[in-house]
């Protein structure tokens, strides 16, 4: 397995966790306004760091850091990923993983194993709109959909996160998405930033202010969160 980079130290990424985030490439949707353009196009077989680099730098930061968390890219392209899961978590470190949730399969075994702590499934429109979403013609949605519904029924920690961008969210795109996430332990709205590693030029955030008003009628629901 291999890694693209390697954040050493972070307080935002795993909740409530010190942790280290590593980054693996390759991925399979080309999100217009994903910001990891170079990770995302690099060869999932070729990141320029190896496993065994990473798991040197974890194991001098026995004690310090509790957890790791592993994104992208898309990390269930790796076919090292269990192996890897579980050699870090037999240094004792929690283990986050970062999925776009087009294989629920993999996902799915990483629960049966036990060797996830926590999944931030990234869940990009309603599902009507996921195919201009993530830059794929005619998008079959059905491995999103099992994803989600595989992580409901789960008893992990676990949040769903939607990135607001105006040109691609409606409020329509905000209802189904409620409908579908409904019940859920968490749903997490971040605003997009702009990046000039953007597969796309000229996107634009839409405002918390803005952002409350078209999901005023579920705001109530203490499980979503605007950040």
């Amino acid at each position: 397995m291999t890694f693209e980079g390697i954040q050493k130290f972070t307080l935002l990424d795993y909740p409530g966790k010190i942790a280290a985030t590593l980054f693996t490439p390759g991925c399979n949707f080309r999100c217009p306004f994903c910001h990891n353009s170079e990770i995302v196009t690099a060869n999932v077989n070729k990141g320029r760091i190896t496993s065994d680099k990473i798991l040197t730098f974890l194991s001098s930061r026995k004690g310090l850091l509790q957890g790791v968390c592993i994104t992208g890219g898309e990390p269930t392209l790796q076919s090292g990923l269990l192996e890897f899961i579980n050699e870090v978590k037999a240094m004792g470190f929690l283990v986050k993983l970062d999925t776009n949730g087009e294989r629920p399969d993999v996902l799915q075994s990483l629960l049966d194993l036990n060797v996830l702590d926590y999944v931030a499934m990234d869940v990009k429109n309603s599902l009507k709109s996921y195919a201009l979403t993530v830059g794929i013609a005619n998008f079959d949605t059905g491995h999103i959909q099992k994803s989600i519904a595989i992580l409901k029924k789960s008893t992990i920690d676990y949040e769903f996160r939607t990135t607001v961008v105006k040109e691609f969210h409606q409020e329509s795109d905000f209802d189904a998405m409620y409908d579908l996430l409904k019940g859920a332990r968490l749903w997490r709205l971040q605003e997009f930033r702009d990046s000039p590693n953007c597969f796309s030029k000229n996107l634009h955030p839409i405002p918390s202010d803005e952002l409350k008003l078209l999901i005023s009628r579920y705001l109530s629901d203490k499980t979503i969160q605007i950040y």
